[in-house]
């Protein structure tokens, strides 16, 4: 919901302000939205008779990785005015890219186990991550009422999750008979950085959101400051057209002194 705010005014700005509000939209987004549902959820994913642990520099990539294709989806749709060809781009370069930070996440896992995938849920994953990036560049697009970005948050969110636990679905693990040393950090570690970074991010943008005028109100700043220059240039013309008449100067009878 914060995501769809932050792009509402990107689109309501121009300029540098947009560029601010799209990199907000595509942090909120891809960041505290898309990547931290898949990190939580990866926290309730267990395998018995082997711990799981972290890489952290991969774990941290795929944070990046999140953000960054959902930032590149938002660029070129608000910049391509919203026309078919870069909705589409948009949605088929973003949903490969969610898809592959999940991947990447799921990668990041070290166990004592054998993991393989099966092909047709990875591919199904994948379909569903290009149709929830392309419906949720749409509604980026589309959505300025809080009602209806109410709605498109929860769908959002649903295709999101959907295409996570798709992806999971195609994990197959097989623990090794002699389990090993696991490197890594536990999941758990992540939890109050995590959570602490997250909740100063979303309110740091939600103050934005909320300090910032709407974009009624922008639209009503633009049409007085529209009224007021049409009549500074209607005063103009007319001082112009109508020249005031010289003012003459009279002059005062002089009288003399008395003695």
């Amino acid at each position: 919901m914060l995501g769809l705010r932050l792009t509402a005014q990107a689109h309501a700005s121009q300029g540098a302000s947009r560029m601010r509000w799209l990199i907000g939209g595509a942090i909120s987004i891809g960041g505290t939205g898309i990547w931290v549902m898949h990190f939580i959820a990866m926290m309730g994913f267990a395998v018995d008779g082997t711990p799981i642990k972290y890489n952290v520099p991969l774990t941290a990539a795929s944070a990046v990785v999140a953000v960054v294709v959902v930032g590149t989806g938002l660029f070129l749709v608000s910049y391509g005015k919203g026309r078919v060809p870069a909705l589409l781009g948009g949605g088929v370069l973003t949903g490969l890219g969610v898809a592959s930070m999940h991947y990447l996440g799921m990668y990041a896992m070290n166990m004592s186990a054998h993991v393989a995938y099966d092909r047709l849920y990875v591919a199904l994953s994948v379909v569903i991550a290009i149709v929830a990036a392309t419906a949720a560049l749409w509604f980026t697009l589309r959505v300025k009422k809080t009602i209806w970005i109410t709605g498109a948050a929860l769908v959002m969110g649903v295709a999101v999750s959907g295409m996570h636990y798709t992806g999971m679905a195609a994990m197959m693990v097989t623990v090794d008979p002699e389990p090993g040393v696991v490197s890594g950090a536990d999941a758990l570690d992540f939890l109050v950085p995590l959570m602490t970074v997250i909740s100063l991010i979303t309110l740091t943008m939600l103050l934005m959101v909320i300090l910032s005028p709407s974009e009624q109100e922008l639209h009503e700043d633009a049409e007085l400051v529209a009224r007021l220059e049409m009549r500074r240039r209607a005063t103009e013309e007319q001082r112009l057209t109508y020249p005031a008449p010289p003012v003459q100067q009279q002059r005062m009878p002089v009288r003399g002194r008395r003695r």
